[in-house]
């Protein structure tokens, strides 16, 4: 099968870290590259954010990726592109409707992608696809006057239910919130995000701690990432271990401090008198993470909501238990009490206590890593992943009638959410 996958912001080739740069690309990117190792050709359609990019490259065998050119060739922000979206559209229906690798199915990934993707693929009878990643109902629940995405991301998500002929969740919690949308049941599937075990496994080489104990976190330098709450556990922790705070993630490590959430972080720490005990590494390279993670007696993963959550599967995948917020996908992957623990968001007293726990119990610590790294080869691995979005891919095939004889599907929908 010849798989499209649109992934306008998250290009499998972005450098990781980056404030719109982070799981959804490494999803892309392992997605792509194990459906192609299991037969399936992948072309991977993001949009173009440099003048001098190639309009093709070739990931690995079986995967290339297109850029394509959709508003000014230049870094973006991401809530900046859905104006976008609609000649990203009409450049894919031209390409596909041309006989250029036109596709058997097309799988869009995140909502700004759906729109491009869906305008394409109805236009010319494909079946489509779709797994939003993240959800504008739940980033407005939480994060209120602070959510900036675009005021109609909502009621295109709405819209794509109707569209999509498949709907992939990441966790059962995402299940909620799309039939609550007003999903079609028969259309919903759930199928996790992966880990490369390969590269995140127990054995290896492991960063030199700077205390007796270490906590790591690592990923986007946001808000909603839960890292003051860290932060702000850590005077209660070290009443009782001497521990360090390492975080991993945001802009290059000359620049961190510079970053106005690494600032806060920095700040915050400085105001608790623990400043000596919070390290922030900056962007560390994907490959080099294993060793960190290996360092660490905790990974603690506790954001205010979390779509799914990688990071808890790489440190699980490592053998290190994970201190994690009960939300979103870490309610799936992440079992209390068997490979880590679950905490309250934005709670740092519960936090500390669970911390203090696990730091006590050098063999709970053990057993908790064991047990992660069964459950990650069990049922995370990209060659499970791959497999359940195949049998999506064939199952969507099979139950979408051959639309050669139908007409396009209306857009009026798009003109009147995008305007």
């Amino acid at each position: 099968m010849r798989v499209a996958m649109v992934s306008e912001h998250a290009s499998p080739l972005a450098v990781l870290g980056g404030e719109d740069a982070g799981g959804q690309n490494v999803h892309v990117a392992a997605l792509a590259q194990t459906l192609a190792k299991r037969g399936h050709a992948v072309d991977v359609y993001t949009r173009r954010d440099d003048p001098a990019l190639p309009e093709r490259v070739t990931l690995s065998p079986g995967v290339d990726v297109v850029h394509v050119t959709a508003g000014p060739p230049r870094e973006l922000p991401k809530d900046d592109l859905a104006g976008h979206m609609p000649e990203f559209g009409h450049r894919l229906t031209d390409r596909w409707a041309a006989g250029r690798r036109t596709p058997d199915l097309v799988h869009a990934h995140f909502w700004m992608s759906g729109t491009a993707a869906a305008a394409a693929a109805g236009r010319l009878g494909i079946p489509l696809v779709q797994t939003f990643h993240a959800l504008g109902v739940v980033k407005r629940r939480f994060q209120g006057p602070a959510d900036t995405s675009p005021p109609h991301r909502i009621a295109v998500e709405t819209a794509l239910l109707g569209e999509a002929d498949g709907v992939v969740a990441t966790c059962r919690d995402e299940v909620r919130e799309l039939l609550a949308l007003g999903a079609r049941p028969e259309a919903l599937h759930v199928v996790p995000c992966g880990v490369d075990a390969r590269l995140f496994r127990p054995r290896g080489p492991a960063a030199r701690k700077r205390a007796a104990k270490r906590l790591v976190a690592t990923g986007r330098l946001v808000e909603r990432k839960g890292l003051l709450v860290a932060v702000a556990a850590l005077p209660a922790i070290l009443a009782e271990h001497d521990v360090e705070l390492v975080v991993a993630g945001g802009p290059a490590a000359a620049d961190v401090a510079a970053d106005p959430h690494g600032h806060a972080l920095l700040e915050r720490a400085r105001e608790l008198g623990v400043g000596d005990r919070l390290r922030l590494l900056g962007r560390v390279p994907h490959e080099r993470l294993p060793a960190l993670y290996r360092s660490a007696d905790a990974v603690v993963a506790v954001p205010r909501y979390e779509p799914f959550g990688i990071v808890p599967l790489e440190a699980m995948a490592c053998g290190v238990p994970v201190l994690a917020s009960a939300v979103g996908g870490m309610l799936d992957t992440v079992e209390d009490g068997v490979t880590g623990l679950h905490v309250p968001p934005d709670d740092p007293a519960a936090l500390a206590e669970a911390a203090r726990r696990l730091l006590a119990d050098d063999r709970l610590r053990a057993a908790m890593g064991r047990a992660g790294v069964r459950r990650v080869a069990r049922d995370f691995s990209w060659e499970r992943v791959a497999a359940d979005t195949a049998a999506v891919y064939s199952s969507t095939s099979r139950l979408v009638p051959a639309r050669a004889a139908m007409p396009a599907r209306d857009e009026l929908s798009w003109k009147q959410v995008l305007g």
